[in-house]
């Protein structure tokens, strides 16, 4: 037993460590070096939920058919949790944990096994994104989460999670977004393409306007892009510096955020560390 514990670790290491992490495949490593005897049947109330999961809500509906086919055939796959001072943390398998409570069960067929907080992440990130996507928003939050805890760049993350570094990167300027308009995002009121385009804009007071107006009026995505194209030349009369205006907008297309030139000065935008980092990133300007 003690061989085919070392053998695991090692092979979740290989896993860990490789540019692309599967779920799938660091899910069958688990279940193929398990034996029955180490399926244990846990109590639903010694469980509690990955404290690094992204994802902020469940649709009731996809739960109420998961718990209708679990309280018919129970649970086919253990869920995957690691002993903490407490009970027990979820690392793979909310989902079934959620459902089996409302299935009235009172105990699901477990794998206890260690890992790190950093695996712990990444695992719960991936669970999302492969197998239930996450809002934009929620994608964006997990994104700038491991990025500042895991201290890894954008690119690192890129072929971590295999998603391109400027998918990424838009995704996390969604975070720019007033806090109303990301609501909108979160409730599927609006469209991440939607979200996108507005995130480009300087002007919360103007993004809330045409966010309203997107849900209200169904606007496409390329009436939206044409709109907000416009935009830099009404900026124009209010600017006082028009004549740096054309590099300012060489920088925004560079840099994704906003960038303002005055007074023989470049002020350039960021949301949050991460947000800093990524910009770093792309200028190539790293620490000696």
């Amino acid at each position: 037993m003690e061989s085919r514990k070392r053998a695991l670790g090692r092979g979740l290491e290989q896993l860990f460590n490789s540019d692309n992490l599967d779920l799938e495949a660091l899910e069958t490593q688990i279940y193929e070096t398990t034996s029955n005897e180490e399926i244990i049947e846990l109590p639903l109330e010694e469980l509690r939920p990955n404290p690094y999961q992204p994802r902020k809500t469940f649709k009731d509906e996809s739960l109420d058919e998961l718990a209708a086919s679990i309280k018919e055939h129970g649970v086919f796959q253990p869920i995957i949790v690691k002993k903490s001072i407490k009970g027990y943390e979820i690392i793979a398998g909310e989902r079934r944990y959620r459902a089996s409570k409302k299935a009235g069960l009172k105990k699901i067929p477990a794998i206890v096994r260690h890992f790190t907080d950093e695996q712990m992440m990444e695992i719960a990130l991936l669970e999302n994104l492969q197998r239930e996507n996450l809002n934009a928003i929620e994608e964006a939050e997990a994104y700038t989460s491991m990025i500042e805890k895991l201290g890894i760049t954008q690119e690192e993350l890129s072929k971590k999670i295999g998603k391109s570094r400027s998918y990424i990167s838009n995704t996390i300027g969604l975070l720019r977004l007033p806090k109303e308009v990301q609501k909108y995002v979160i409730s599927g009121k609006l469209s991440m393409s939607h979200a996108r385009t507005l995130s480009k804009l300087d002007d919360d007071e103007e993004i809330v306007k045409m966010a309203e107006d997107i849900i209200e009026n169904k606007l496409p995505v390329r009436k939206v892009e044409i709109q907000t194209e416009k935009e830099p030349k009404k900026r124009e009369k209010k600017t006082r510096y028009s004549e740096f205006e054309y590099v300012e907008n060489l920088f925004r297309e560079k840099l994704d955020t906003k960038v303002i030139v005055k007074e023989n000065k470049i002020e350039i935008s960021f949301t949050n560390v991460a947000d800093l980092n990524r910009i770093l990133e792309i200028l190539d300007i790293k620490e000696n």
